[in-house]
């Protein structure tokens, strides 16, 4: 909806705030395009980078976090890419499972073991998809949650009790509760709050966390990787090429087609921007993290688990990334 106009394609290039759904309609085209984001956001909207946390802005409440994302897509794609995408790579399964089949029937009791496999394939095909609804109607439910308490906040706003309304999250929900039942606030334990948050943003979470709250480090054994490289968890086979993209806000990723992603970490928010890339690196993660399964699902050589990759990486590098070893080559 967007593609085809060149005064709205020129308008995304510069929005700098959240009005800008407002403005589109002023310009050629602007309407359609307005109406194509606004049925996105109505739809996934309440999605974000960090999701789990109720606290963090949404794409309806900021949009303009995706227009990188649109002005990608529109720069390094042609109409209907998305589509022939999609069919080249439900063709390549169905090859994959003939491939797979016909070894199998090449096998001692192959015919039972290709009629068990197949059975297995096309229930994976059919019911792999759920495994997002948990997650997707949480989330749902969690912006619903947080439109509710804003408007609260809001009454305690303008109440003279709550200098803002994201104060009320730097308060436990016992304490909300008695603070909208006696109209008093603790302004220095929000503070107090507050100054503690920001100190926590200044670490550096460690690569490996155990449910006991130990904190895990140590070194890779890797005789086999070159002098120099950085080694990491290979969770996605193959090896690709290209230039780094130092990422780490969504908002700001202007990818082309053929960078390899070097982020702190994904989530379901950042999948988007998996269209463009050929490859990712992070500096957490393991086999079953986000990064690492929408990596194997897109064909994506991957290593995760590279300490300060978003340091020792500069962003325009040319890097190779050795999915199926774990390791990442800084050419240049």
């Amino acid at each position: 909806m967007i593609r085809p106009h060149p005064d709205v394609v020129a308008f995304l290039q510069h929005v700098t705030d959240e009005s800008f759904l407002d403005e589109l309609p002023a310009i050629a085209g602007g309407s359609a395009a307005r109406d194509a984001i606004q049925a996105f956001l109505d739809k996934y909207g309440m999605r974000c980078v960090g999701e789990i946390d109720i606290t963090r802005p949404r794409w309806s409440e900021r949009p303009s976090t995706l227009v990188p994302m649109i002005l990608g897509n529109i720069r390094n794609f042609e109409p209907g890419a998305g589509e022939r995408r999609f069919e080249q790579g439900r063709q390549n399964a169905w090859k994959k499972e003939q491939e797979l089949l016909m070894r199998l029937r090449a096998s001692p009791d192959g015919e039972g073991k290709a009629e068990e496999a197949k059975r297995l394939i096309d229930r994976i095909r059919v019911f792999a998809g759920y495994r997002e609804y948990p997650k997707y109607h949480m989330v749902s439910r969690y912006f619903v949650y947080k439109l509710a308490l804003l408007g609260e906040a809001a009454r305690l706003v303008r109440a003279g009790v709550l200098r803002e309304q994201e104060d009320i999250f730097y308060l436990t929900f016992p304490e909300l509760h008695d603070v909208v039942r006696t109209s008093q606030v603790d302004d220095q334990l929000i503070r107090q709050r507050k100054d503690a948050f920001r100190s926590y943003q200044t670490l550096t979470p460690p690569r490996v966390l155990t449910s006991d709250g130990e904190a895990v480090a140590g070194t890779y054994r890797r005789a086999d990787v070159p002098v120099g490289a950085l080694t990491g968890l290979p969770v996605s086979a193959g090896t690709v090429e290209g230039r780094a993209r130092v990422i780490l806000d969504m908002a700001e990723a202007d990818l082309e087609a053929g960078d390899i992603l070097v982020t702190a970490y994904t989530d379901p928010s950042w999948t988007p921007a998996f269209v463009a890339i050929k490859g990712l690196v992070t500096e957490v993660g393991g086999l079953m993290t986000h990064g690492a399964v929408i990596a194997r699902e897109y064909g994506l050589p991957a290593v995760v688990g590279v300490e300060h990759a978003t340091q020792l990486i500069r962003d325009g590098q040319r890097i190779r990334v050795h999915g199926t070893d774990g390791y990442i080559e800084i050419l240049q």
